[in-house]
């Protein structure tokens, strides 16, 4: 999932980190031949990429950024009273990451963008819902459930 930058920092051995708008770090090394970014080793190079967008893996593996704080829950619903907007498509805002918890039973989780994905939740099996990414539930079975929702503190 692409990304934009909207910061930098450098880690313990001095190397750029691009800090993106879902809250995943990525490294943003000058290393020739195979880092071509000269962009990285001027000030005036990383202000210039700000909002530049960058595919994030750890998103796109579903990977919750470590700083995100809680800040709030759904009541639990079952498969009556799951609201209609959940079983359509629709986003967490920007900077918002959600986790399904399914209680008892089993739902569909689908992600709709950028890459049609398809999860089977259970109780062992949460799901993650990164910010701004197209997605919806689809009942497949009984269910409670309730959605957690964090952002970066």
């Amino acid at each position: 999932m692409e990304r934009p930058i909207t910061g930098y920092h450098q880690d313990e051995f001095g190397d750029w980190v691009a800090e993106l708008d879902c809250g995943h770090g990525q490294h943003v090394r000058h290393k020739p031949p195979f880092f071509n970014r000269p962009w990285v080793v001027t000030e005036a190079g990383r202000r210039d990429k700000l909002g530049f967008k960058l595919n994030c893996v750890r998103c796109d593996r579903l990977e919750f950024p470590e700083n995100l704080v809680f800040y709030k829950r759904t009541p639990e619903f079952d498969e009556n009273t799951l609201p209609a907007g959940l079983l359509k498509e629709h986003t967490t805002r920007r900077g918002s990451w959600g986790r399904i918890v399914v209680t008892t039973g089993e739902v569909g989780y689908r992600i709709n963008e950028p890459v049609n994905q398809y999860y089977h939740l259970t109780p062992d099996v949460p799901g993650v819902i990164p910010p701004e990414v197209p997605h919806h539930l689809e009942i497949t079975a009984p269910v409670n459930l309730y959605v957690e929702f964090y952002r970066q503190p």
